[in-house]
């Protein structure tokens, strides 16, 4: 336990009253309408829902689950994420636009727009339970254990004071401040979070134990895990930590935050923008930030904690109250930040606040969305009342914050999470991708693909199924994954045949709103004789997948020259610099003709 000075309580408490104020500030306005609760009136800039969205992601599970990934897998582990940003920027290119076209209020009212009749409407409820409440529920508990071990490590707390502390604040301008309170105080707690991380990261690596990022280099434990590529010698982790993420996970399976197609906070702030050009840069934006800037100040103190806690037994020596269950590699970032000094622990445990109320704050605001606007407005009741709407959003901003908390408590470590909700979501992506370009997709084919991905990971994962299938002798573990996708694949297509399509009217609808244009669409697009007024010209998706390519290698080599720059290999940091320099300015120039075509 370490001891916090005034000084460091000062700091904390003072971030605990700001974002109070703030929801306070805004709650009359968002409580005006739905709408202002839920998307601020569809009238935010992209800067600030850009910050948002990497303050949302920058969770206080966040820096444990690098640290988990980096002592177990080294640096190069980390492209079981880094990938998704393939995805990312497909939504940049080609889904930003089309989401804030569609005029949508959730991205669960995108059914309604697309498919006809029952089944349409019951795969807009269900997914609106599906993912408001399970999945996010899910998602938080991840985020909450996350803190849970901070409070247990840092301050010798117990799991239900964590829980009262920060969740009962966050709760609160959840509540009030509605979808305009979040997106003001992720601008604040965004710099605190960021100012938090680079602090620590700094201080951490040069302890006298560590010896700066040159002791880093040349400690044996510690010098096999800082390459950003994996060792193609070891044919497992080169299957596991690239070849499958880059040949299948980015736009095969969802997950909070890098849906394919775009979705769930993500596409709730491209709705709440100025305008399609604004949804777009807002993404763009998110995108930079959270994958060639922001892995760094984790890495180097998940890299320095292989020196003061080698493993396991380290943390449980120099923590011994902490419950054993909890006990794993992602503690070690919680273990690290005990290390700080007076002023700079309160900064860092103001960030880690910040970091925690920021995701869950989004989480709730964003899961509330769904169970207001999907469920209970569009099934159980729709008679105009937006304040008690309103109000339904809060009530269930209380719920998903307790049935979160309450899960938190039976999790064990943040990876762990992370890898069931990946398999959850496994061979579903492919149709949030193609639902746009495809008429002939319709909602059984999204039923099918939920139900079987469901299904199947719950067969390989918790059955002797899995064990009996995937084993040396068989098939290789790491094909677990591929396998669901393509059987989930497999199923969807076919129901997809077997099934009728939607009618004529609601396909013609949907095209002329939105314009996807493409192959896909073309019968549905001879039908709707739009005019030159009406049409967009050029199909969004060639440049759209153009500017994906060119973005992933400017926005990669940012992110390998940042890295090599730290462990001082200018040499390379130049070339990859250079070569950043030289794809944002082909991306600049190529994209332009999306940004015009408004």
């Amino acid at each position: 336990m370490i001891q916090l000075t005034n000084f460091d309580k000062i700091i904390i408490f003072f971030f605990f009253f700001l974002v109070l104020a703030i929801g306070f500030a805004v709650s009359k306005k968002s409580s005006q309408s739905s709408s202002e609760y839920f998307l601020s009136g569809r009238t935010m800039p992209w800067w600030l829902l850009g910050l948002s969205m990497v303050a949302t992601t920058f969770s206080t599970d966040t820096p444990n689950l690098v640290t988990d990934i980096v002592r177990q897998n080294g640096v190069s582990g980390n492209w079981v994420w880094w990938i998704f940003l393939l995805t990312g920027l497909l939504t940049v290119f080609v889904y930003a636009k089309l989401w804030r076209r569609s005029g949508v209020s959730t991205d669960m009212e995108f059914y309604d727009l697309r498919y006809t009749g029952a089944p349409g409407r019951f795969l807009r409820g269900f997914r609106s339970i599906y993912l408001g409440i399970i999945f996010n529920v899910l998602a938080m508990a991840g985020v909450t254990l996350a803190a849970i071990k901070i409070g247990a490590i840092m301050l010798d707390i117990s799991a239900i004071e964590t829980v009262l502390y920060a969740g009962g604040v966050t709760l609160v301008f959840s509540a009030v401040g509605g979808f305009r309170g979040v997106v003001y105080t992720d601008f604040i707690l965004f710099f605190t979070a960021m100012a938090g991380a680079i602090g620590a990261a700094y201080y951490l690596i040069n302890l006298p134990e560590v010896g700066g990022v040159t002791g880093i280099l040349n400690n044996d434990l510690v010098s096999s895990k800082v390459s950003m590529f994996p060792d193609l010698s070891d044919k497992e982790l080169l299957w596991t930590l690239l070849i499958i993420p880059l040949a299948v996970q980015w736009w095969s399976s969802w997950y909070p935050g890098a849906e394919p197609g775009g979705g769930g906070y993500i596409a709730q702030r491209m709705l709440a923008a100025k305008n399609e050009n604004h949804s777009l840069g807002a993404t763009l934006f998110f995108n930079i930030m959270h994958y060639a800037l922001r892995p760094w100040p984790w890495i180097l103190v998940a890299l320095a904690s292989l020196i003061i806690f080698p493993d396991l037994d380290a943390i449980r020596e120099t923590f011994p109250n902490v419950e054993e269950d909890k006990i794993g590699h992602d503690l070690a970032y919680p273990a690290m930040l005990t290390l700080l000094p007076s002023g700079l622990l309160g900064l860092v445990l103001a960030s880690l606040v910040s970091a925690y109320m920021s995701t869950i704050s989004t989480h709730l605001n964003w899961g509330s969305s769904y169970v207001v606007n999907d469920f209970y407005k569009a099934l159980i009741k729709d008679d105009g009342d937006e304040r008690a709407l309103v109000n339904v959003g809060r009530i269930s901003v209380v719920c998903l914050m307790i049935v979160s908390s309450i899960v938190a408590l039976m999790l064990n470590n943040a990876l762990q999470l992370f890898q069931i909700i990946l398999m959850f979501g496994a061979g579903t992506g492919s149709i949030f991708i193609l639902r746009w370009f495809w008429w002939r997709i319709n909602a059984w084919s999204e039923i099918a693909a939920m139900i079987c991905s469901g299904v199947v990971s719950i067969l390989f994962e918790f059955t002797p199924i899995g064990s009996m299938i995937f084993s040396e002798d068989f098939i290789q573990p790491y094909f677990k994954f591929p396998m669901v996708v393509l059987i989930t694949t497999f199923v969807w297509v076919v129901v997809t045949f077997m099934t009728e399509p939607d009618d004529d009217e609601t396909l013609v609808k949907f095209y002329k709103k939105t314009q996807p244009g493409g192959p896909g669409w073309k019968r549905i697009k001879e039908l709707a004789k739009l005019d030159k007024d009406e049409s967009n010209s050029e199909w969004i998706v060639p440049r759209g997948i153009l500017c994906m390519i060119f973005g992933c290698f400017a926005i990669y080599s940012a992110l390998f020259s940042t890295g090599y720059f730290i462990y001082g290999e200018i040499i390379n940091g130049i070339i990859f610099l250079v070569t950043t320099i030289i794809f944002s300015f082909i991306l600049f120039n190529i994209s332009k003709k999306i940004l015009s075509n408004e």
